[in-house]
């Protein structure tokens, strides 16, 4: 047997109110993909900012080659050969690949020389990246080869990945697999963090299982079922949706001829957008981040004003209603960006709710905030919803980002909505949470609600929509009844190679 890459030797981290890792143990190959799973809260992010030198442990200890480790920061974990991916992009829109690359290395060398370098690595590894592009304009699948190839560029013994695919298409996610696999026949061992289980069945060598911040067992996946690890990561044996039989109301959303502008450098302009939703209905809309989703949702929501008759509510014109006028008529909205967008980090849990709610939830009297109701409405969305949390008055930033995301769901589904639109609702969400989240929009719909669901994840429009629509460089093809739509067409409408329609097969 030989020794590990890396040994993790009773890890502990604990914080406030809450002990984030609690004695974790468990050992990493060469040339291994390791899975960590967990749900939202099980202690995944904490457990590998300690690898990559972010957090500090209370206690254990860990070995890399045989060797004591413990980078003091990210830059110490760096020059162990320690690389990591992050879920959220830290690039800058303005900048072009290889000056974003530079900006990550300790002593980058000459920028003609870099170029070049990049070329090499990202064609040797079948992610290929012009190094003179400006970022933004490249699409999610771009960005997040960017990622990849600075990190590579540091030539890693481990290599973290946390959600890699939760922006991509299916096809780019067999680009990003055959990278993995290259790179694990050279040596590389990669740390693989998801909540996509059969993308964990189809990649992973190994995997270690994170529940409430202790480590609760390990598993090949190839010979587990995603159903068997899920059930492991929550404890308990997990139920499918539940889809109730329903009839179709009237019209409540109707967008006609809607064009609007691309609202900065790097937006997406909408261009003569028509759709309907009725009472009752989910409609799916998918596609890569970056082909206008968040301007659809901004023209919805209306933070983006358009001509009254573009956007009607229940036969209303309310195109050029703001976000407030069109909440109290009946259309909420959750965007994507959970953190600073949908929920102000630094606020409470009780004043997040007081932000969105206080309009339907009759949280404000005459000009006064009526702060005992807020928190009683934070607490009802804390219990409902599964928020793992040690109350409503701590502040949004301090909850994982699965939590975070029940958290402003529940705000909005709670409201008792005439139309929910939602923008990604179930990103970085653990399977427990995501089939609820699932059913509470199911749920929604059944009592009468118009839905719009935003979303990248195939799986779930097909388990929840009704009609499907794909969102390309600003367009939406013509909707489609769900049933019968496999997934191969939706991932060719989502990469724009449809036109505007898919032909039937």
């Amino acid at each position: 047997m030989t020794s590990p890459l890396l040994s993790l030797q009773g890890l502990t981290k604990a914080y406030p109110g809450v002990v984030a890792n609690s004695n974790v143990s468990f050992d990493i190959a060469t040339g291994q993909v390791h899975a960590l799973l967990g749900e939202n809260g099980a202690g995944k992010s904490t457990l590998v900012k300690m690898i990559y030198g972010l957090v500090q442990p209370d206690n254990g200890v860990m070995l890399l080659n045989g060797q004591p480790y413990a980078p003091a920061e990210p830059r110490a974990a760096r020059a162990d050969g320690i690389a990591m991916v992050f879920q959220h992009f830290s690039l800058f829109d303005a900048l072009n690949v290889a000056e974003n690359i530079a900006l990550g290395m300790e002593r980058p060398p000459a920028m003609r020389d870099l170029a070049a370098r990049i070329r090499e690595v990202s064609e040797t590894y079948g992610l290929p990246l012009d190094p003179y592009r400006t970022v933004g304009d490249l699409s999610a699948g771009e960005r997040q080869r960017v990622e990849i190839i600075r990190c590579l560029l540091q030539d890693p013994k481990l290599l973290i990945m946390d959600e890699p695919t939760s922006v991509l298409t299916p096809q780019e996610v067999d680009i990003l697999f055959e990278t993995l696999r290259k790179l694990k026949s050279e040596g590389t061992a990669i740390l693989y963090i998801s909540h996509k289980l059969e993308e964990i069945r189809a990649l992973c060598d190994h995997a270690t299982v994170l529940r409430l911040g202790e480590n609760v067992g390990e598993c090949i996946p190839a010979e587990t079922s995603a159903r068997d690890m899920a059930e492991l990561m929550v404890g308990s044996t997990l139920q499918p949706p539940e889809r109730a039989e329903r009839d179709l109301g009237e019209v409540a959303l109707d967008i006609s001829g809607l064009s609007v502008p691309a609202p900065g450098e790097f937006g997406t302009s909408l261009n003569n957008l028509h759709m309907t939703v009725r009472q009752g209905e989910v409609l799916g809309i998918g596609g890569v981040a970056g082909n206008g989703q968040d301007e659809l949702l901004g023209v919805l929501s209306g933070e983006i004003l358009t001509l009254p008759e573009a956007v009607r509510l229940n036969g209303q014109a309310v195109g050029n209603l703001g976000p407030t006028a069109r909440r109290r008529l009946g259309l909420l909205t959750a965007p994507e960006e959970r953190l600073g967008h949908a929920a102000a980090p630094d606020m409470t849990l009780t004043e997040n709710a007081m932000l969105t709610g206080s309009v339907r939830r009759r949280l404000e009297s005459r000009g006064f905030l009526r702060w005992r109701d807020a928190r009683g409405f934070a607490e009802k969305i804390i219990q409902d919803f599964d928020v793992r949390t040690p109350g409503p008055e701590n502040a949004a930033r301090s909850l994982s980002g699965g939590n975070l995301q029940k958290f402003v769901i529940g705000r909005e589904v709670l409201q008792d909505p005439q139309v929910l639109v939602v923008n990604q609702p179930t990103w970085g969400v653990d399977a427990s949470a995501a089939a609820a989240i699932r059913q509470a929009i199911l749920d929604l719909a059944a009592h009468g609600a118009a839905v719009v669901c935003i979303s990248q994840d195939l799986d779930e429009l097909m388990e929840i929509s009704d009609r499907f629509a794909a969102l390309n460089e600003g367009r939406l093809s013509t909707p489609r009844d769900t049933a019968g739509l496999t997934i191969d067409e939706i991932g060719l409408m989502m990469g724009g190679a449809h036109g505007m329609e898919v032909a039937h097969v």
